[in-house]
């Protein structure tokens, strides 16, 4: 696989020297001088960011945790050696390791290898060992993780982004139960107060992926428990 590496760092000299790294390492690389100008470069296809701690306009802790709300895949920050508070917080936003200013930067690429493999991993289990990693399929639904498509009977149905991740919570286990609470601090990330949103998804949902919404074939509810993908 040809992986694509972000590279969010406001120092030039650092940003030409990853990027060299990289590169030789066989990695593609999308550089950005800042959190604002990353997100901009953020979609499906990149598989790794290394992330600076300070920079200006927008820091990394700002930047990972708006990445947080859309996209899973392994981070890397880059942070000094008076920044502790500033590792904790990061631990607490799901980075995924740390090196410290000045890095050696064979040790730099030994970290994105292991995180890169270990990313893997978890995607391959995720989805059951199905034959095409990139997609997750129930019966004729189907659901494409890179383009964020969602196809029924061969039919592509177009979901917002909150349904979207409620589908694909649901279907990377089928069977599973999820209780409107989990759902809601799983997809949304943060403590579930009031989760009557998960039953108005829920039915917009079925609306879209259901052949015959009052009789659900795939979306199921558990009465008293939850909300799952059924097994096929």
């Amino acid at each position: 696989m040809n992986h694509k590496v972000l590279v969010v760092e406001d120092e030039k000299g650092i940003r030409a020297t990853l990027k060299i790294f990289l590169k030789n390492a066989g990695y593609e690389v999308i550089e950005a001088e800042n959190g604002k100008e990353a997100l901009e470069k953020l979609d499906e296809t990149i598989h790794l960011a290394i992330v600076d701690i300070m920079m200006p306009v927008m820091d990394g802790i700002t930047f990972v945790s708006l990445l947080r709300e859309s996209y899973d895949f392994p981070v890397i920050f880059l942070t000094a050696k008076s920044e502790d508070l500033d590792k904790i917080t990061g631990l607490n936003l799901g980075a995924d390791d740390y090196v410290t200013k000045p890095f050696e930067p064979m040790e730099l690429m030994a970290r994105v290898k292991a995180q890169l493999r270990r990313y893997e991993q978890i995607i391959e289990l995720k989805n059951g060992g199905q034959e095409d990693p990139s997609k997750l399929t129930v019966g004729d639904l189907s659901l494409d993780l890179y383009s964020h498509e969602v196809t029924v009977n061969g039919k592509t149905t177009r979901l917002t982004k909150k349904e979207f991740d409620i589908l694909k919570l649901l279907m990377e286990s089928p069977g599973r139960i999820y209780s409107a609470s989990e759902i809601y601090e799983l997809v949304w990330k943060e403590a579930a107060v009031n989760t009557e949103t998960i039953m108005v998804h829920v039915r917009k949902l079925r609306e879209k992926i259901e052949v015959n919404p009052r009789k659900p074939e795939y979306l199921k509810v558990v009465w008293g428990i939850g909300y799952k993908i059924e097994k096929m």
